[in-house]
This record gives C-alpha cells, structure tokens and sequence, in this order.
C-alpha cells in the first residue's frame, strides 16, 4: 500500500472511499446496502467508529470518519471482511438475485488472483483516505459525497436519496447513527 493510502493521524478526520471489484453495480439492491448500514452502525457502537458523512453508490462507498479508540485501519480491516462475507453470504442466498453466477464469477476471479483470499474477492484492497486538515476539504469532501447520487442521476436532491448522511444534515434522521459536522 502507498504512503498516501495510510491513516497516518488517528486524531484526524479522513475521506474514505472503497469500491468492490471490478467496480461491479452490486449495491443496486436495498439487501446489500442495509447490510453496510448495519455494519457501520454496529462499527460505531462496538469499535468506536465515529461516522461524519456516509454514502452507498452502486458499486462504491464514501465515508468521513474518525476515531478516538481503535486504530481506523482495524476498523475498516473488520468492516470490509464482514461486508464482504455477509453480501456474498446474501448473493448466494437470495432467489431474486438474477446476476447471481455472473457477481460471483467476478469476485472468484478476483479472489483467485489475490494470494490475501481463498475464495472470493469483493472488495477493492485500497481504501484511499484522505487526510481532512482543513474546514475547505471537509467541506469539498461533505459536498462531494451528498451531491454523488445527484451526479448520478439517482435523486434530484441529495437529501431524497436513502443510503445517504444528506438526510440528517436536512434535519431529517438517516439510517446510520452520525456526528454532524458543524
């Protein structure tokens, strides 16, 4: 992993942006994304995450988050193996997944290729942090990650999309339990 991948401050704020394999649309179905929502509810409760700004895209997740207690590479470490285990888990099991063997090729392929993995490869290795040192980052990072699924096309307004911390910085209370920045 680079120099410029790492959480080198604990005491910081960062961007975090991971993307599965082969940047395969897999969070088009509310299953998969409930279940990254659930981890990182179950990351702030249990591991000391603390979550500033989330959004679940087709295929990738954006996060600000920081932490006082366990180290965040630990954290994200666990939050991507039990993701990953979990909606592979759920693929797999899921009768109106109509890409089943298709999703599942990908990610063996993947998993083949990467010595890390015995079978399956979901996510990307790298989760690309970005040190928030200033109020213009975290600003330009806050607004970035609300405005994606509007770029997207998925919603006109950012706080319309469900899988998103625009609701609760709309006054309106999100999914995932947040800091709001201020």
């Amino acid at each position: 992993m680079s120099r410029s991948y790492k959480f080198w401050d604990q005491e910081k704020l960062y961007f975090v942006s991971f993307a599965t394999v082969n940047w395969n649309d897999v969070f088009t179905r509310p299953l998969y994304k409930d279940i990254v929502v659930a981890s990182l509810n179950y990351c702030s409760e249990k591991k000391g995450l603390e979550v500033y700004a989330w959004c679940i895209m087709t295929n990738h997740v954006h996060l600000i988050i920081g932490s006082h207690s366990e180290p965040l590479e630990a954290i994200m470490r666990d939050l991507k193996k039990h993701t990953s285990k979990t909606i592979l888990k759920a693929i797999t099991e899921n009768p109106q997944e109509s890409r089943r063997d298709w999703i599942l090729w990908h990610f063996a392929r993947a998993g083949r290729n990467n010595q890390n993995n015995k079978d399956y490869q979901f996510w990307q290795q790298n989760n690309q942090p970005i040190l928030l040192d200033s109020n213009f980052l975290i600003e330009q990072k806050l607004h970035y990650l609300h405005q994606n699924p509007v770029e997207a096309g998925i919603v006109s307004e950012p706080e319309h999309y469900n899988y998103s911390s625009a609701q609760d910085y709309a006054d309106s209370k999100g999914p995932v339990k947040i800091i709001l920045l201020e």
